[in-house]
């Protein structure tokens, strides 16, 4: 049986020209090679299986082609070229960084670099993977890479260039590869199959290139696996049923459920894409990028970043026209949430279909609460008329809130009603009327309008209006007056005692308040003095607590406690364990405590 060839190795491309993807980086090379302006180390950094190695080997070819053509490809005809395709060239050598990464294997490779070539102009060294050497290994690489003999060539392969030291980087030619678009890779993938005499779809082609994901290599890789399951007949059903792919249509099909304010439409059909085997996370990501493509299909100048098959742009172009901008943004929004918030869900489910139920909420608030039949049990209910409100004198139309007193009064003017002149009823002054007259229960007055300014009285606590509680506010009100007097044994005595109940719920601060003494000041103000910033904010947290049970204790409510911090004082720097640890515990009693605890030492 004879040898099978993937067809990423088959169909590998051996020309500046068949490279798929990178026309910028050929064209360099190509003009390089044509002025005889080659560097002596080049660096090809990018994402795996965009063409990074083969160009290097194409390079390398073509630098050593004795018959070059005036489009600066390479003869495939003279010594050098043949033994380079049978890979028996003497003047090329490929290293893996992963496995030569230490200094004996650079210390090979100089020492190989100092003899030149049998054959052809260039010996060229290949390095791939070269960010995996070492640190020593690249101090050793330096020198020879700098100045190399003039037939040495270096060509470094990497996919990640952050991990290449800066002394490396400035010594070579830096040459970004890119990814590959979908539709190269789509076209690439129709030239293999031609070859291969495969018939496949275009549809199942752009699936393959879109799960690619950039990569050249992955996509060929994906083409034989389907091939081998699907033969010469490669369809869009076929690729779909093999890469765990969703089907547009599903995504269309919500849409248009979505914009028909259907509540019950995207239910069942999430219910039909779950019963097939497809995980929430899968169609909320798909999802997402259907609506980034309705989006971008909305101005021809962002309709290029449109990454699909000919076949189906114009279906995205239809729905596009459909959906307001404002909408896909709100939709995109909550598909964005709902992604964040997947997996920490524990009711998956339930949280991928509430997401899709409050994407169907603008549509049905657009259609004044209608939503398709089967789903009027689910969607909410009509939103009632507004009820007629009474205008009050000195407050705008339609509202109730009460404004703060003009500096001059305005002469009491009568409530008028928004309603129509009936018979036996006067017009009514002011604006047209447009609602039914209020009923009499319905009357508004001014005791029952709340204010939207609050006394400071009322954050304490709120002001009820029943008897006995009013005439709690007032003994409230009154007790902040009281300023019995105290001493300050009696605040220590009542500044331990607040200390105590901190004990075991914070032990670090009810250390500082037994080592530090409150001092009583005028106007019963309290200073306290702190060691450090750290320690003031966390006494901040408790402060107002604090100032209420002082205030309790002494009957006195016009305590304030204020904070500050001691002025830092110049002591001997410590040098020893010892001295560093007698350091921290004065300023923190707690770490004695735990070294005592747990029967630690210290040592000398």
């Amino acid at each position: 049986m004879e040898n099978f060839i993937v067809s990423a190795r088959k169909y590998r491309p051996q020309t500046f020209d068949t490279v798929v993807g990178q026309k910028s980086i050929t064209n360099t090379l190509k003009n390089a090679i044509k002025n005889n302006q080659l560097a002596q180390a080049f660096l090809f950094c990018g994402p795996r299986g965009v063409g990074k190695t083969t160009c290097a080997r194409i390079l390398a070819k073509t630098i050593n082609c004795a018959f070059l053509s005036p489009n600066m490809e390479a003869c495939d005809q003279c010594p050098s070229c043949v033994s380079f395709n049978e890979n028996a060239s003497f003047n090329i050598y490929e290293l893996d960084g992963a496995s030569n990464n230490s200094v004996d294997d650079i210390r090979t490779l100089v020492d190989q670099v100092r003899i030149p070539p049998q054959m052809g102009k260039y010996k060229v060294y290949i390095i791939d993977e070269v960010h995996m050497l070492s640190a020593s290994a690249f101090n050793a690489f330096l020198k020879t890479l700098e100045e190399p003999p003039p037939y040495a060539k270096f060509i470094l392969a990497t996919t990640e260039k952050h991990k290449i030291l800066p002394t490396i980087l400035s010594r070579c030619q830096i040459f970004d590869f890119k990814r590959i678009t979908v539709d190269d890779i789509a076209g690439h993938l129709h030239h293999v199959a031609e070859m291969e005499h495969i018939t496949a779809d275009d549809n199942a082609l752009h699936i393959i290139a879109q799960k690619a994901d950039g990569a050249m290599r992955d996509a060929l890789s994906i083409f034989d696996q389907l091939v081998s399951f699907a033969g010469d007949q490669l369809t869009y059903n076929t690729v779909l049923e093999n890469l765990n792919v969703l089907d547009y249509e599903y995504f269309f099909k919500i849409t248009d459920q979505i914009l028909q304010g259907d509540i019950s439409g995207p239910l069942l059909t999430i219910n039909d894409i779950i019963g097939k085997g497809f995980e929430g996370q899968h169609f909320i990501i798909g999802f997402g990028e259907h609506l980034r493509n309705l989006l971008v299909c909305k101005d021809t100048a962002t309709a290029g970043l449109l990454e699909t098959a000919p076949s189906i742009r114009a279906h995205y172009v239809e729905q596009s026209a459909r959906c307001p901008v404002s909408l896909l943004l709100t939709l995109l929004d909550i598909n964005n949430r709902c992604d964040l918030n997947y997996k920490t869900s524990n009711n998956k489910r339930l949280h991928l279909e509430l997401s899709l139920m409050q994407m169907c909420a603008p549509m049905i608030r657009q259609n004044g609460g209608q939503t398709a039949p089967p789903a009027a049990a689910i969607a909410p209910p009509a939103p009632p008329k507004p009820a007629p409100v009474a205008v009050v004198p000195g407050l705008p139309s339609q509202e109730t809130t009460v404004q703060p007193p003009a500096s001059h009064p305005q002469p009491p003017a009568p409530v008028v009603q928004h309603a129509e002149a009936g018979p036996g009823q006067p017009e009514s002054s002011g604006s047209p009327a447009e609602t039914p007259p209020r009923k009499p229960s319905e009357t508004v007055r001014m005791r029952d309008i709340k204010s939207d300014f609050t006394s400071t009285t009322s954050i304490r606590k709120p002001v009820s209006k029943t008897g006995n509680d009013a005439l709690a506010n007032d003994e409230d009100l009154a007790r902040y007056e009281i300023t019995t007097p105290f001493t300050q044994t009696e605040l220590i005595l009542c500044w331990d005692e607040y200390a105590d109940k901190l004990k075991n719920e914070s032990p670090h601060l009810y250390s500082t308040l037994k080592n530090s003494r409150p001092v009583l000041q005028d106007n019963w103000n309290i200073t306290f003095t702190l060691d450090n910033k750290v320690l003031e904010d966390e006494l901040t947290l408790r402060k107002t607590d604090m100032m209420e049970f002082l205030r309790m204790q002494l009957n006195n409510f016009k305590i304030q406690l204020k904070t500050t911090i001691a002025e830092s004082q110049q002591t001997l720097k410590p040098y020893t364990d010892k001295e560093k640890f007698e350091l921290m515990a004065g300023k923190n009693p707690a770490l004695r405590t735990l070294r005592e605890e747990l029967d630690l030492e210290i040592e000398y």
